[in-house]
């Protein structure tokens, strides 16, 4: 995996244990649990970020982390999610009869269930973490069967157990789950979380396990076979959000949801139209994106080149890029006769020498893409070097601005100045606090609809007062083909549209968060 990248808003964990939770009854017949809110430790940071081998080219770069809930007590389950500065979200489940408590990530980004185990002897992390003993449960069933998901920062392997899993009063019965007997990754040392529930289809499932909701559908726990997320995005009130299992909440949305089809399974997918930024088009995907809706992303991920564009016009800035740079003032005007010549974009860049052509797209001189026999003999990217990426990407922001009918020598300065705001390695790009009111709202065109995000939606703060500091909410990340370009709307979308996950009709639904 090569993207290296995190925002540092997203990376803070919590600091102290759980407040008590709060028990409230509703007219639903829902049993709801409030959950206070703790104080920011701004000096307490994540240690990296995760990224399956299944889903490492979506991983996008800082994770969510959902915190202790309940369910209810009726045939739509909620789960009570703690928000931690807009960026940490995390649920109790418990796992085996009677039930052992673990803290997990609720993600919509993966598909399988995993909590550390009594066996792991090895790794410092497990020694900080709930651990599964699978002699104290009288419904736990051997299986043994090894399993390995790899992270961007280390692994975690162990084996897959059988046992009941509660999530609030619904008890899924026998559910594969792997006992983790190695985390040696630090992210597992300091996190707060023990494990993680994937909520994606069992396509991406390692060891092609039947996910938990799977069960929860097929053993009749639920009403529909629709889980949906609410985030509230209000750092000041105590309440964090709920995921509701088995319908929809009227009060967690206004009006009616935007339906788009799933169209390809594993992550939920499903194809986005085009991207504004302050009402005008980006150009990008005018004729369509691929995107993502996953829970488990904090920021807002997207395509290297469109992210630069995207910072450079709310005011972001990152660390100057001199490969970019490079490019610019050495080929600039070379590329810009080739497109006035009407070369092919897609070409431009090995006809110039800074990449080769595979018969799709630009590859590196000298490294070989990828072929994968999964994907029918298709490229799915090889390793790339800085300069035919940056190379691309001034292809793409030129055709922009051409089509602009800008001078040369106004094209040649705004790439110069995209380049300058390119995201730093670990993908930060900091904005100034106090002109939040000036920036444009970001949009993206879904199902034949527009969502906006203002400056309020996509900007997070970090710190009180004087102190505090301003992160863009839009990370890079290139995802090659035939998967990629992908979107990936994480919670910084999630937050300000309810998404409803309606398996039973394969679609996913967007509708403003109330």
């Amino acid at each position: 995996m090569g993207t290296k990248f995190k925002a540092v808003v997203v990376s803070l964990f919590l600091s102290s244990l759980l407040f008590p939770l709060v028990f409230s009854a509703s007219t639903d017949g829902l049993l709801r649990i409030g959950l206070k809110k703790m104080t920011l430790d701004p000096n307490n940071r994540l240690a990296a970020r995760l990224e399956s081998r299944e889903g490492e080219s979506l991983r996008a770069s800082i994770r969510k982390y959902h915190l202790r809930g309940n369910l209810g007590d009726s045939d739509t389950d909620i789960v009570a999610l703690k928000n931690y500065m807009d960026a940490q979200y995390f649920g109790e489940i418990g796992i085996g009869t009677p039930p052992q408590k673990f803290t997990v990530i609720f993600d919509t980004g993966s598909s399988n269930l995993w909590v550390p185990s009594s066996k792991c002897y090895f790794s410092v992390a497990c020694y900080f973490h709930s651990k599964y003993k699978s002699g104290q449960s009288s419904t736990y069933k051997k299986n043994g069967k090894s399993a390995e998901i790899h992270y961007g920062t280390g692994a975690i392997s162990g084996f897959f157990s059988q046992d009941h899993v509660k999530i609030g009063d619904l008890v899924v019965k026998n559910q594969e789950f792997i006992e983790a007997s190695r985390e040696p990754s630090v992210t597992f040392l300091v996190a707060k979380f023990d494990g993680i529930l994937g909520l994606g289809f069992q396509e991406i499932s390692v060891g092609n396990a039947v996910p938990v909701w799977y069960n929860m559908v097929k053993q009749g726990l639920v009403k529909e076979p629709v889980f949906s997320f609410w985030f509230n995005r209000n750092a000041e009130e105590e309440e964090g959000g709920e995921i509701v299992f088995g319908g929809v909440d009227p009060n967690h949305y206004k009006g009616e949801h935007t339906y788009v089809p799933v169209t390809q399974k594993g992550y939920w997918q499903f194809d986005m139209g085009d991207v504004l930024v302050g009402g005008t088009s980006t150009g990008f995907c005018s004729g369509g994106c691929s995107a993502i809706a996953d829970s488990g992303t904090s920021l807002l991920a997207g395509p290297t080149t469109i992210i630069t564009q995207i910072n450079r016009d709310i005011g972001a800035s990152g660390v100057v890029s001199q490969e970019c740079k490079t490019v610019v003032s050495q080929y600039g005007e070379t590329i810009l006769d080739l497109l006035l010549a009407e070369s092919q974009p897609k070409k431009i860049c090995s006809q110039i020498g800074l990449c080769t052509f595979d018969g799709t797209r630009g590859v590196s001189m000298g490294i070989e893409s990828v072929v994968d026999e999964k994907n029918g003999g298709k490229s799915s990217g090889g390793l790339r070097d800085p300069m035919c990426s940056a190379c691309e990407m001034t292809v793409v922001w030129m055709q922009n601005q051409l089509k602009q009918n800008q001078t040369q020598e106004r094209i040649l300065s705004y790439i110069n100045e995209l380049c300058e705001r390119l995201p730093s390695p670990m993908g930060e790009s900091a904005v100034d606090c106090n002109s939040l009111s000036s920036m444009p709202n970001v949009s993206f065109t879904i199902g034949g609809q527009v969502f906006d995000l203002s400056p309020e939606h996509y900007v997070l703060k970090v710190g009180e007062g004087p102190a505090t500091q301003c992160i863009s909410g839009f990370t890079a990340l290139d995802v090659p083909p035939p998967r990629g370009p992908l979107w990936i709307l994480g919670d910084v979308f999630m937050g300000r549209y309810h998404t409803v996950f309606d398996y039973g009709n394969q679609r996913i639904g967007f509708a403003e968060a109330a």
